[in-house]
């Protein structure tokens, strides 16, 4: 079923409306704390250098320095968080430093209403507030947050979600910069064909280019009746937004648009081209035959 989802310890596996699975490893609290800590250091450093900079200029400009500091303060609170996961595609950098990233529940690209929804929750997460009064002096009280009420419902969900991932849809996982194995050898001269039909600017989404990359990477282990059943959930919708045959096959439409995707340069086409014509390994063409119509694609494999 498109959407579903199913968790095996700290992995967590989405089917993605086109019907392709992907595995997540879920971060929990011990993962995402040095990662929060990290980007506080940032946020304590620069208002640290703001206020030490300000300092100077105190006496001359008064109050001013001080209105300028609290508001930078409170915009840094507030919306340090969103503005980077909106900017830096769910990542703030201390979730670089740490491997991890803001993804929607069905592993799509978080925007940026949830990337900045998401952080201005956590004043809900950071709840129960501690009173901390000092003495000596004037008296102070300090409120301080205890975050259980974002502990609590990260250990009641099975994607580790606080409060504001759970209002915007979010989870946060582990970066994997490995997901591709290697870039995989396209060796068909038909798909350099076919990728000289595709747009030049389409911009192929994330969750599309990893679908395209599972796919293209473990093909070679599977039967040709096996990749027309695969690749027809990504292949059906590919062909009426490109305008193709409703004949061309649809592994070949996938490999074309991955090496459009990860390998093509535009000026070694043609030579990929005619090194993939002179291959002895080229897939038997039988299998596959030209199709009658224009562009002159292979039909369904």
């Amino acid at each position: 079923m498109v959407g579903e989802n199913r968790q095996i310890d700290a992995t967590i596996e989405v089917v993605t409306p086109e019907n392709i699975a992907f595995e997540y490893q879920v971060a929990g609290p011990f993962r995402r704390l040095p990662a929060f800590l990290i980007d506080l250091g940032i946020r304590a450093a620069f208002i640290f250098l703001l206020w030490i900079m300000l300092a100077f200029s105190t006496l001359v400009i008064g109050a001013f320095s001080i209105m300028v500091l609290l508001i930078v303060f409170f915009l840094i609170d507030w919306f340090y968080g969103g503005l980077f996961e909106a900017l830096m595609n769910g990542q703030t950098p201390g979730k670089r430093v740490m491997g991890i990233r803001v993804l929607t529940t069905d592993g799509r690209p978080i925007n940026g209403l949830q990337a900045i929804l998401r952080n201005v929750l956590r004043i809900v997460d950071m709840w129960p507030m501690v009173s901390l009064a000092t003495f000596g002096g004037p008296a102070h009280v300090y409120l301080l947050p205890t975050y259980l009420v974002g502990l609590v419902a990260m250990t009641m969900t099975t994607r580790y979600q606080r409060v504001g991932d759970l209002a915007c849809g979010t989870m946060v996982v582990v970066e994997d910069p490995h997901w591709l194995s290697g870039v995989a050898e396209i060796e068909d001269a038909r798909a350099f064909e076919l990728a000289s039909y595709l747009p030049a600017d389409y911009q192929v989404s994330r969750t599309l280019a990893r679908a395209l990359a599972h796919y293209v990477d473990r093909r070679r282990f599977f039967s040709t009746l096996r990749r027309r059943e695969v690749a027809r959930h990504l292949g059906d919708p590919l062909l009426r937004k490109f305008g193709l045959p409703s004949d061309t096959s649809h592994d070949l439409l996938l490999c074309s648009l991955y090496y459009r995707t990860f390998i093509s340069e535009r000026s070694a086409d043609e030579e990929h081209l005619a090194a993939a014509r002179e291959s002895p390994f080229l897939p038997i063409q039988e299998q596959m035959p030209l199709a009658r119509k224009s562009p002159k694609i292979s039909p369904r494999a």
